[in-house]
C-alpha cells in the first residue's frame, strides 16, 4: 500500500508539471506529424504535363495520363514552369506535348514527346515507367490506325476511331511479380515510420528528463521524511519505479492511439506490439530512475538527459534507417537499445512478425532493462539507506 501511495504522489507531481506534459503529450504528436508528412510515401507518381498542341489528339493523351492508375497529374503553362517544378522536387517528371503533335500523327508522320526529369528525383524510375506505359498505349492506337489505313484505304481519323474501339476488347496479358526475399529492412514511409520511431525516441528521452522529479524530491528532503516513517526503502524504490513505468506506458499508449486514430498507422501483430511496448517501457523506467540518481541538479537532468537520449536515438535509427548506413555504423548503432527496438518494430510492422519473430530483440531489450533498473534501484536504495 505504501509503494502504491508513493506511485500516486509521484505521478501526480509529474502530471502537474506543464512543461513536462508538453514534452510527453504534445511534442511527440507534432514531431510524428512533421516527420510523417516529410518522409510520407506516395502510392503514385507526380507527373506534370505541358500541352503546347491543344489538339484533340493531345487532349486524348493528357486524358490517358490523367486517368492512369498511379499517376497524379498537374497542368503547367510552359516548359520553364515544368523545369522549375521538377528541379524543386514538386513533380517527379514532366511531359511536354509539342506543337503540331496531333497534326503530325494524323498525317502519318512520327512525333516526339519530351520528358523532363532529374537524376535527383527519388521516384524517377517509377514515373518514367508509368508515363512510358501510357504513351505506349497511346502510340499503339496510331500504329493500328496506320496499318488499317495502308491496307483498307480508310482515312486516318476513321481508322483511329476503329482502333480505339477494338483496343478496348482486345485481351490483355497481366504480369504478376513474385519478389524473392522481399522482407523490408525499413519501416514504411510516412507515419508508419515516424510513429514507432518517435515512440522509441520520446519514451526514452522523457524518462531521462523525468529524473529531475526524483532530484527535486531529494532536494526537498521528502525522502528523508518518508524514511523517518515506518517505510521500507524497497517500498520507496518500487513506488518511484512504478511511477516511471506507468508514465512510459501512458505515453506509449498515447502515441499508439494517435497513430491509429489520426494517422492510420498499422502497428502489426497486437501481441508482438504489446510485448514490445511493455519491454521498452521497462527500459524507459530504468533510464529515468538512473537519471534521477546520477545527476546532481534538476537542470542537469533536464538538459543533459534529453541530449543524451536524442544522441542515442540518432545512433539507434530513430532519425534515419540503419539499413542505409555503413555496416560498421550499423554495428555501432546496436550499442544503443533504440536500435534493437527499431529493429523489432520493423519486423512487426514491415514484415508482419509475431512475438516469436522478435524474440531476440525482446531478449536484448529485456537485458538492457534489467541492467538499467537494477543499477538504478541499487543506487536509489543506497541513497535512501545512506
Amino acid at each position: 500500500m505504501t509503494a502504491l501511495a508513493i506511485t500516486t504522489v509521484s505521478l501526480r507531481r509529474m502530471v502537474r508539471d506543464r512543461t513536462s506534459m508538453f514534452f510527453v503529450v504534445l511534442l511527440p504528436v507534432l514531431v510524428i506529424l512533421v516527420i510523417g508528412v516529410t518522409v510520407g510515401g506516395r502510392s503514385g507518381v507526380r507527373v506534370a504535363v505541358v500541352d503546347l498542341d491543344r489538339s484533340a489528339v493531345a487532349s486524348g493523351l493528357v486524358h490517358d495520363l490523367d486517368t492512369s492508375r498511379g499517376i497524379t497529374l498537374v497542368h503547367l503553362p510552359d516548359i520553364d514552369a515544368a523545369r522549375t517544378a521538377v528541379r524543386r522536387g514538386q513533380q517527379d517528371v514532366a511531359v511536354v506535348v509539342p506543337a503540331h503533335y496531333g497534326a503530325r500523327l494524323l498525317a502519318g508522320l512520327p512525333a516526339t514527346l519530351t520528358t523532363i526529369d532529374t537524376s535527383a528525383a527519388g521516384n524517377r524510375q517509377a514515373a518514367d515507367t508509368a508515363v512510358g506505359a501510357v504513351v505506349g498505349h497511346h502510340a499503339a492506337q496510331f500504329q493500328a490506325a496506320a496499318f488499317a489505313t495502308a491496307h483498307s484505304g480508310r482515312d486516318v481519323g476513321s481508322a483511329l476511331a476503329l482502333a480505339r474501339r477494338l483496343q478496348t476488347g482486345v485481351p490483355t496479358v497481366a504480369v504478376r511479380t513474385d519478389v524473392v526475399n522481399g522482407a523490408s529492412d525499413i519501416l514504411p514511409a510516412g507515419f508508419g515510420y515516424s510513429a514507432p520511431t518517435m515512440l522509441v525516441l520520446f519514451v526514452f528521452v522523457n524518462a531521462l528528463a523525468g529524473g529531475a522529479a526524483m532530484i527535486q524530491t531529494r532536494g526537498l528532503k521528502l525522502y528523508d521524511r518518508i524514511m523517518a516513517a515506518p517505510v521500507r526503502p524497497l517500498d520507496v524504490v518500487l513506488g518511484e519505479g512504478c511511477a516511471y513505468l506507468l508514465l512510459a506506458l501512458l505515453q506509449s499508449a498515447l502515441i499508439v492511439g494517435v497513430g491509429v486514430g489520426f494517422f492510420g498507422v498499422s502497428w502489426g501483430n497486437p501481441w508482438a506490439a504489446g510485448a514490445l511496448v511493455a519491454v521498452w517501457a521497462l527500459v524507459g523506467m530504468g533510464a529515468g530512475m538512473l537519471s534521477g540518481t546520477l545527476f546532481r541538479t534538476p537542470e542537469q537532468a533536464s538538459a543533459i538527459g534529453p541530449a543524451l537520449g536524442i544522441g542515442l536515438g540518432m545512433l539507434g535509427g530513430c532519425m534515419w534507417p540503419l539499413a542505409i548506413v555503413s555496416p560498421a555504423m550499423r554495428t555501432i548503432g546496436h550499442v544503443a537499445p533504440q536500435a534493437w527496438a527499431v529493429d523489432a518494430w520493423t519486423i512487426v510492422i514491415s514484415r508482419g512478425g509475431d512475438v516469436a519473430s522478435i524474440a531476440l530483440e525482446l531478449g536484448v531489450l529485456a537485458a538492457f532493462a534489467i541492467v538499467l533498473v537494477g543499477l538504478a534501484s541499487f543506487r536509489f536504495h543506497r541513497s535512501l539507506t545512506g
